[in-house]
């Protein structure tokens, strides 16, 4: 029989652990979220009430879940209705839809005339009022807004079912950054 020795190195295996030691002390030193909610536990967040004078029936429900559905999908936050760490509340003060320039979009009509498509504008403004009982001094009172245009030919549903979920969506987010990146 015939048996050769193979030069077998502990070296591997241990530069392996050494590597993953490091990474698990360097997790416990940074958060990789980048959140700046370290501390804060719950948070509670209040129906946003449309005090806005043109009303969208629907818009302070839907605003108000996705608010809701936002901060407890992607944070560690657990809902509660009482003592939170976290309190977000506020309300939908204006919703209003007006006309603006011609866009510069343009199409021939069969007579060979150019033609301008006329555009509307979608604007919603909330005011959120954000209390930190952990971190006080992050609380804010601030004002939202944001706007998106639009073709003037959308009806009034279609509006409301594509044009108010991307402004909605817009402010969410702001609101979001400002709370959990607190830039």
């Amino acid at each position: 029989m015939n048996f050769k020795n193979k030069n077998i190195s502990l070296k591997q295996p241990l530069r392996m652990m050494v590597l993953f030691a490091l990474l698990g002390v360097l997790n416990s030193c940074y958060s990789f979220t980048g959140s700046s909610l370290t501390d804060e536990k719950t948070v509670q967040i209040n129906e946003f009430p449309n005090n806005a004078s043109l009303v969208n029936p629907a818009l302070s429900q839907q605003f108000s879940t996705d608010i809701q559905n936002r901060f407890l999908q992607r944070t560690t936050l657990k809902g509660t209705k009482s003592n939170p760490d976290i309190l977000i509340e506020g309300e939908i003060s204006d919703y209003a839809i007006t006309p603006t320039t011609i866009s510069s979009n343009t199409q021939t009509n069969p007579a060979g005339g150019v033609v301008q498509q006329a555009q509307n504008k979608l604007t919603i403004t909330v005011k959120v009022h954000y209390e930190n009982k952990v971190h006080p001094d992050s609380s804010f009172d601030r004002t939202y807004t944001d706007e998106a245009a639009f073709n003037s030919s959308l009806s009034q549903s279609e509006i409301e079912n594509s044009q108010v979920k991307i402004v909605t969506e817009r402010i969410i987010n702001k609101i979001f950054n400002d709370i959990v990146a607190n830039w």
